[in-house]
């Protein structure tokens, strides 16, 4: 039996950079083994365990055959004869496919550290064809490493291409598409990510609604920088499409929750949240839509999301706005309405701003 620090970490610590979980491939053993070492079994479609102590994952040196459409089809085959480098022709990219053993020599069959050196994200070998979430993962890398000068291989660029014009991406199912489209919003990048799923034609094939325009790219750019938040990331890209197509694309992607609702209100307000409202009556009107009283938290992470994707600070000063609403008495208002609460409410709403405004417009 043989133990390997594999992919992310070796890459990682190459590139300088700091190291995070540890993976580990064990040549030469069976699961009976790992199970007797006192490892605990938890891969569901091939052998991986957790060490006892530090609970990273060991896996059984594997060879994986195409046996059907997507990225769920294929067969796993573990055993002790399956070789270090059977193992790491079967991973994506020749900067992940590196290894280091227990006495710190690295394995390198697949000229990762080249590519590390060059700043190439090159794939292993034809095997890259088989799995769509490849490319996908070459764009996050992207994402990641752009800012390091990493760019796509032309042969693995043209080799994404053919994979896209053969419909093997149309077989992505649309919760692996956003978890790693999410992924790649988070990097430093991550306007990076679209640039390669556009090249390679993937992004109008998975995203069809995604508003791949320099507008969103650059303002995805200025997120980033602010180090924002995946909803915030999300929403800011959205700002520049239609709301009806936002909708269509998180219904695709299955996005969360949080994301979709940010999204949908930046594509609707961010504009006029910029833009100085026409009186007080526009200004109460924005923030009933915007749900502000209710989701305080939400409405100030809509004015982060539309000064970055606009690039400029509201003239218009909201949170001040707000809070002037907030400082009514919403239950003496309805019990004092004679019966007409809404009314009542919606006077005292625009009478709050009308005063805020008069007190701070210059």
């Amino acid at each position: 039996m043989k133990i390997y620090r594999v992919g992310g970490s070796v890459r990682d610590e190459l590139l300088g950079l700091p190291v995070q979980d540890c993976d580990y491939v064990v040549v030469g053993a069976t699961p009976d083994q790992m199970v007797a070492q006192g490892f605990k079994p938890v891969g569901a479609d091939f052998p991986v365990f957790l060490h006892p102590d530090t609970h990273a994952e060991y896996a059984l040196a594997r060879t994986e055959r195409k046996a059907g459409r997507g990225y769920k089809g294929f067969t796993v085959h573990a055993a002790p004869d399956v070789t270090l480098e059977e193992d790491l022709a079967r991973r994506d990219l020749t900067i992940n496919a590196m290894a280091i053993d227990a006495s710190g020599t690295l394995i390198d069959p697949y000229g990762g550290r080249r590519d590390l050196q060059a700043r190439v994200l090159r794939h292993v070998g034809p095997a890259f064809a088989e799995d769509p979430v490849r490319i996908l993962r070459v764009a996050r890398f992207a994402a990641r490493l752009a800012q390091r000068g990493f760019a796509v291989a032309a042969e693995t660029m043209a080799l994404m291409r053919t994979m896209v014009a053969s419909g093997e991406v149309d077989h992505l199912v649309a919760e692996r598409v956003w978890q790693e489209i999410s992924r790649g919003l988070m990097e430093p990048s991550p306007a990076a990510l679209f640039g390669v799923l556009r090249d390679c034609g993937a992004l109008p094939r998975i995203a069809p609604a995604w508003p791949d325009t320099p507008a969103a790219l650059d303002a995805l750019t200025r997120a980033a920088q602010a180090q924002a938040s995946l909803a915030v990331r999300f929403a800011t890209a959205m700002t520049f499409a239609p709301p009806d197509s936002v909708e269509s694309l998180c219904t695709r992607l299955r996005v969360p929750a949080d994301c979709r609702d940010l999204a949908l209100l930046a594509a609707r307000y961010a504009h006029p949240l910029i833009d100085l409202p026409a009186g007080a009556m526009a200004a109460a009107e924005l923030l009933e839509r915007t749900d502000a009283l209710r989701r305080p938290e939400r409405f100030e992470d809509l004015l982060h999301t539309a000064s970055l994707a606009l690039d400029s600070a509201p003239a218009f000063d909201w949170t001040r706005a707000l809070a002037a609403l907030q400082s009514l008495d919403f239950g003496a208002l309805a019990r004092q309405s004679n019966g007409h609460p809404a009314e009542a409410i919606r006077a005292a709403k625009i009478s709050a701003i009308e005063q805020f405004m008069k007190g701070n417009t210059p």
